[in-house]
Protein backbone atom coordinates (compact mmCIF):
# COMPACT_ATOMS: atom_id res chain seq x y z
CA UNK A 1 0.00 0.00 0.00
CA UNK A 2 1.17 3.24 -0.98
CA UNK A 3 2.25 6.09 1.42
CA UNK A 4 -1.50 8.48 2.32
CA UNK A 5 -0.54 10.88 5.49
CA UNK A 6 2.89 11.16 6.82
CA UNK A 7 3.60 13.92 9.95
CA UNK A 8 7.12 14.19 10.63
CA UNK A 9 8.02 16.58 13.93
CA UNK A 10 4.47 18.34 13.52
CA UNK A 11 4.17 21.17 15.97
CA UNK A 12 0.56 23.28 16.07
CA UNK A 13 -1.91 24.43 18.21
CA UNK A 14 -4.09 27.74 18.40
CA UNK A 15 -2.49 31.02 17.99
CA UNK A 16 0.72 31.57 19.43
CA UNK A 17 -0.45 28.64 21.79
CA UNK A 18 1.42 25.02 21.65
CA UNK A 19 -0.99 21.91 21.64
CA UNK A 20 0.69 19.16 19.61
CA UNK A 21 4.80 18.45 19.76
CA UNK A 22 6.82 16.40 17.71
CA UNK A 23 4.16 14.52 16.51
CA UNK A 24 4.82 11.47 14.10
CA UNK A 25 2.90 9.56 12.33
CA UNK A 26 2.77 7.42 8.85
CA UNK A 27 -0.66 6.16 7.64
CA UNK A 28 -1.02 3.95 4.27
CA UNK A 29 -3.97 4.08 1.95
CA UNK A 30 -6.45 1.68 3.42
CA UNK A 31 -5.02 2.06 6.92
CA UNK A 32 -6.68 2.61 10.15
CA UNK A 33 -5.74 4.03 13.25
CA UNK A 34 -6.99 4.20 16.61
CA UNK A 35 -5.97 7.77 18.23
CA UNK A 36 -6.19 8.04 22.21
CA UNK A 37 -5.46 9.97 25.10
CA UNK A 38 -7.26 11.28 27.77
CA UNK A 39 -9.36 14.81 27.49
CA UNK A 40 -7.19 17.49 26.42
CA UNK A 41 -4.20 15.55 25.65
CA UNK A 42 -5.03 17.06 21.75
CA UNK A 43 -6.53 14.48 19.40
CA UNK A 44 -8.78 16.79 18.39
CA UNK A 45 -6.14 19.28 17.66
CA UNK A 46 -4.40 17.06 15.88
CA UNK A 47 -7.06 16.25 13.42
CA UNK A 48 -8.30 19.90 13.30
CA UNK A 49 -4.35 20.84 12.29
CA UNK A 50 -4.98 18.07 9.21
CA UNK A 51 -8.52 20.41 8.36
CA UNK A 52 -6.73 23.53 8.70
CA UNK A 53 -9.12 24.66 11.37
CA UNK A 54 -5.76 24.55 13.99
CA UNK A 55 -2.61 26.52 13.43
CA UNK A 56 -0.16 24.35 11.87
CA UNK A 57 3.57 25.80 13.37
CA UNK A 58 6.62 23.20 12.16
CA UNK A 59 7.64 20.07 10.73
CA UNK A 60 6.35 17.91 7.83
CA UNK A 61 2.35 17.08 6.97
CA UNK A 62 2.45 15.55 3.47
CA UNK A 63 -1.12 14.20 2.47
CA UNK A 64 -1.37 12.12 -0.63
CA UNK A 65 2.07 13.33 -1.76
CA UNK A 66 1.20 17.24 -1.61
CA UNK A 67 2.54 19.18 1.60
CA UNK A 68 -0.78 19.63 3.39
CA UNK A 69 0.25 22.76 5.17
CA UNK A 70 0.00 24.84 1.50
CA UNK A 71 -3.61 23.75 0.81
CA UNK A 72 -5.96 25.89 1.95
CA UNK A 73 -8.38 24.93 4.72
CA UNK A 74 -11.51 25.27 2.42
CA UNK A 75 -9.22 22.71 -0.46
CA UNK A 76 -8.56 20.11 2.30
CA UNK A 77 -11.74 18.14 1.35
CA UNK A 78 -11.12 17.63 -2.62
CA UNK A 79 -8.11 16.54 -1.38
CA UNK A 80 -9.33 13.96 -0.42
CA UNK A 81 -9.99 14.39 3.95
CA UNK A 82 -13.40 13.77 4.89
CA UNK A 83 -13.96 15.25 8.52
CA UNK A 84 -16.92 13.99 11.11
CA UNK A 85 -16.35 16.37 13.78
CA UNK A 86 -17.65 16.39 17.53
CA UNK A 87 -20.15 18.91 16.53
CA UNK A 88 -21.35 17.28 13.68
CA UNK A 89 -21.97 20.21 11.80
CA UNK A 90 -24.92 19.14 9.76
CA UNK A 91 -27.41 21.19 7.82
CA UNK A 92 -30.37 21.70 10.13
CA UNK A 93 -32.67 23.16 7.53
CA UNK A 94 -31.93 20.72 4.96
CA UNK A 95 -33.53 17.53 4.52
CA UNK A 96 -31.38 14.11 4.89
CA UNK A 97 -31.00 14.02 1.10
CA UNK A 98 -30.34 17.17 0.39
CA UNK A 99 -27.20 17.11 3.45
CA UNK A 100 -26.13 13.82 1.81
CA UNK A 101 -26.72 15.45 -2.07
CA UNK A 102 -25.01 18.99 -1.87
CA UNK A 103 -21.59 18.03 -1.25
CA UNK A 104 -21.57 14.79 -3.29
CA UNK A 105 -18.41 13.77 -5.49
CA UNK A 106 -18.46 11.00 -7.74
CA UNK A 107 -16.92 7.84 -6.75
CA UNK A 108 -17.72 4.73 -4.63
CA UNK A 109 -20.23 6.44 -2.33
CA UNK A 110 -23.32 7.68 -3.64
CA UNK A 111 -26.72 7.67 -2.22
CA UNK A 112 -27.62 4.09 -2.88
CA UNK A 113 -24.67 2.86 -0.89
CA UNK A 114 -25.28 5.45 1.81
CA UNK A 115 -29.14 4.15 2.22
CA UNK A 116 -27.55 0.72 2.04
CA UNK A 117 -24.97 1.11 5.05
CA UNK A 118 -28.07 3.26 6.90
CA UNK A 119 -31.29 2.05 6.59
CA UNK A 120 -32.38 4.43 8.79
CA UNK A 121 -31.46 7.94 6.88
CA UNK A 122 -33.00 6.17 4.07
CA UNK A 123 -36.46 6.27 6.46
CA UNK A 124 -35.64 9.33 6.97
CA UNK A 125 -34.85 10.84 3.83
CA UNK A 126 -37.51 13.52 3.52
CA UNK A 127 -37.00 15.06 7.43
CA UNK A 128 -34.51 18.16 8.28
CA UNK A 129 -31.81 17.90 10.07
CA UNK A 130 -32.77 19.60 13.10
CA UNK A 131 -35.51 16.50 13.21
CA UNK A 132 -33.12 13.93 13.91
CA UNK A 133 -32.28 12.27 16.92
CA UNK A 134 -28.39 12.76 18.11
CA UNK A 135 -27.86 8.95 16.70
CA UNK A 136 -29.43 10.31 13.68
CA UNK A 137 -27.11 12.62 12.98
CA UNK A 138 -24.27 10.82 13.37
CA UNK A 139 -25.15 8.48 10.92
CA UNK A 140 -26.14 11.92 8.65
CA UNK A 141 -22.52 12.95 9.48
CA UNK A 142 -20.70 10.30 8.68
CA UNK A 143 -23.04 9.57 5.71
CA UNK A 144 -22.14 13.31 4.18
CA UNK A 145 -18.25 12.88 4.84
CA UNK A 146 -18.70 9.29 2.93
CA UNK A 147 -20.08 11.18 -0.19
CA UNK A 148 -17.02 13.53 -0.63
CA UNK A 149 -15.73 9.87 -1.36
CA UNK A 150 -12.14 10.76 0.96
CA UNK A 151 -9.26 8.86 0.42
CA UNK A 152 -9.09 9.68 4.64
CA UNK A 153 -11.63 9.76 7.45
CA UNK A 154 -11.50 11.39 10.09
CA UNK A 155 -14.05 10.64 13.07
CA UNK A 156 -13.90 12.20 16.15
CA UNK A 157 -15.74 10.68 18.71
CA UNK A 158 -18.51 9.62 16.86
CA UNK A 159 -20.03 7.69 19.84
CA UNK A 160 -19.93 10.11 22.39
CA UNK A 161 -23.42 10.64 24.18
CA UNK A 162 -25.23 8.27 21.72
CA UNK A 163 -27.55 5.49 23.32
CA UNK A 164 -25.79 1.92 23.97
CA UNK A 165 -27.49 0.57 20.88
CA UNK A 166 -26.68 2.99 18.53
CA UNK A 167 -23.57 2.78 19.86
CA UNK A 168 -23.03 -1.04 18.77
CA UNK A 169 -24.97 -0.28 15.63
CA UNK A 170 -22.34 2.90 14.52
CA UNK A 171 -19.34 0.20 15.56
CA UNK A 172 -20.40 -2.11 13.32
CA UNK A 173 -20.54 0.27 10.87
CA UNK A 174 -17.26 1.36 11.53
CA UNK A 175 -15.31 -1.86 11.32
CA UNK A 176 -16.80 -2.38 8.08
CA UNK A 177 -15.23 1.09 6.80
CA UNK A 178 -11.79 0.60 8.33
CA UNK A 179 -12.26 -3.46 6.99
CA UNK A 180 -13.93 -3.50 4.02
CA UNK A 181 -14.01 0.24 2.40
CA UNK A 182 -10.22 0.65 1.55
CA UNK A 183 -10.53 3.99 2.55
CA UNK A 184 -7.99 4.85 5.71
CA UNK A 185 -9.47 5.70 8.88
CA UNK A 186 -8.24 7.63 11.90
CA UNK A 187 -10.81 7.04 14.96
CA UNK A 188 -10.88 9.29 18.03
CA UNK A 189 -12.95 7.78 20.66
CA UNK A 190 -12.55 7.73 24.81
CA UNK A 191 -13.03 3.88 25.28
CA UNK A 192 -10.42 2.42 23.91
CA UNK A 193 -11.29 -0.91 24.01
CA UNK A 194 -14.28 -0.62 22.07
CA UNK A 195 -12.29 0.88 19.13
CA UNK A 196 -9.17 -0.43 19.67
CA UNK A 197 -10.08 -3.81 17.96
CA UNK A 198 -11.57 -2.36 15.32
CA UNK A 199 -8.33 -0.35 13.90
CA UNK A 200 -4.64 -1.88 12.63
CA UNK A 201 -2.33 0.93 14.54
CA UNK A 202 -2.73 3.21 17.84
CA UNK A 203 -0.88 6.53 18.75
CA UNK A 204 -1.50 7.73 22.45
CA UNK A 205 -0.94 11.52 22.96
CA UNK A 206 -0.17 12.66 26.65
CA UNK A 207 0.15 16.34 26.92
CA UNK A 208 0.49 16.73 23.36
CA UNK A 209 3.09 13.95 23.04
CA UNK A 210 3.00 11.03 21.32
CA UNK A 211 3.76 8.31 23.97
CA UNK A 212 3.02 4.98 22.11
CA UNK A 213 2.45 4.37 18.45
CA UNK A 214 2.26 0.65 17.03
CA UNK A 215 -0.01 -2.14 16.50
CA UNK A 216 -3.25 -1.60 18.43
CA UNK A 217 -3.97 -5.16 18.97
CA UNK A 218 -0.14 -4.90 20.54
CA UNK A 219 -1.71 -1.84 22.90
CA UNK A 220 -5.27 -3.92 23.68
CA UNK A 221 -3.04 -7.08 25.19
CA UNK A 222 -1.10 -4.80 27.48
CA UNK A 223 -3.76 -3.92 30.58
CA UNK A 224 -1.34 -2.14 32.43
CA UNK A 225 -0.04 0.24 29.56
CA UNK A 226 -3.52 0.86 28.55
CA UNK A 227 -4.74 1.36 32.28
CA UNK A 228 -1.38 3.76 32.85
CA UNK A 229 -2.03 6.19 30.06
CA UNK A 230 -5.76 6.36 29.65
CA UNK A 231 -7.24 5.59 32.68
CA UNK A 232 -11.01 4.80 32.90
CA UNK A 233 -10.87 6.43 29.48
CA UNK A 234 -9.73 3.10 28.62
CA UNK A 235 -12.73 1.05 29.53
Amino acid sequence: MAELLHLEKLWAGYGEAVVLEDIALTLNEGDSLSLLGRNGMGKTTLLSTLMGAANYHSGTMRFAGQDLSKVAPHARAHLGLGWVPQERDIFPSLSVEENLTVVATKGHWDLQKIYAMFPRLQERRANMGNQLSGGEQQMLAIGRALMLNPKLLLLDEPLEGLAPLIVQELLSIIQQLTEESGMAVILVEQHARQILPLTRQALVLERGKGVYQGAAQTLLDDSALLDGWLGVAAH
